[in-house]
């Protein structure tokens, strides 16, 4: 098994369609990240948050990055679930944010995602960033439709935990969901660590369909 080393990256483009999207996919990744990276630099894009939902990804979001004050937040107003509809106008969101800065990585919805504003984002974000590390994220749903992925983060257990409650804390209006609960989490992380062997036994996985080795000379 290659180990992938992720705690060199000063600057990276998180991009969510909805407002818990990032937190599901990467939470517990970003905290390992900011843990270790005191310096990190981290734009937080989510395409669709209406109404109270803003204000929950925004306090999410500032609870991570509270330490980070190079980081930004950004919040757009996509109309959640008709995204194939607004391409254009997606695209050029996507235009602006790799105007306002070059990442080491981009994170962004997983290519077979069955949801259309997951799918939209995933394409846009590979269209737009043709020359950057992108890693695509995985969030459990009703649709059955996770992959095998090829890259694992293992975390920590109070990552992993501090993760969760920062899920639930913040995001009220989901928790009457069935399936938004800290089980549900918990078995998606503890699945992903037996299969790269964690010592925690917990982790989150990555698609990375594109990735470019340059040795060192």
């Amino acid at each position: 098994m290659l180990s992938f080393d992720l705690t060199n990256v000063r600057r990276l483009l998180c991009v969510g369609a909805h407002a818990d999207d990032i937190e599901i996919g990467l939470g517990g990744t970003l905290l390992s990240l900011l843990q270790r990276t005191p310096d990190l630099k981290i734009t937080w894009a989510v395409a669709s948050a209406p109404g109270p939902r803003a204000d929950e990804a925004r306090a999410s979001a500032q609870a991570y990055l509270r330490e980070h004050a190079a980081s930004s937040i950004q919040i757009a107003g996509f109309r959640e679930s008709f995204f194939p509809d607004q391409w254009t106008d997606i695209k050029q969101w996507f235009e602006e944010l790799r105007r306002q800065g070059d990442p080491d990585v981009v994170f962004t919805h997983f290519r077979n995602d069955r949801h259309q504003d997951h799918r939209v984002l995933s394409d846009l974000a590979w269209n737009t960033f043709r020359n950057h590390l992108i890693l695509e994220y995985e969030i459990l749903k009703y649709d059955g439709d996770l992959g095998t992925p090829n890259l694992y983060v293992p975390l920590d257990p109070a990552i992993a935990e501090r993760k969760i409650d920062l899920l639930m804390r913040h995001f009220i209006s989901q928790t009457s969901k069935h399936w938004f609960t800290p089980d549900t989490f918990s078995a998606l992380h503890r699945i992903r660590g037996v299969e790269c062997a964690s010592p925690s036994g917990m982790a989150e996985a990555f698609y990375a369909r594109k990735a470019v080795w340059q040795p060192t000379p």
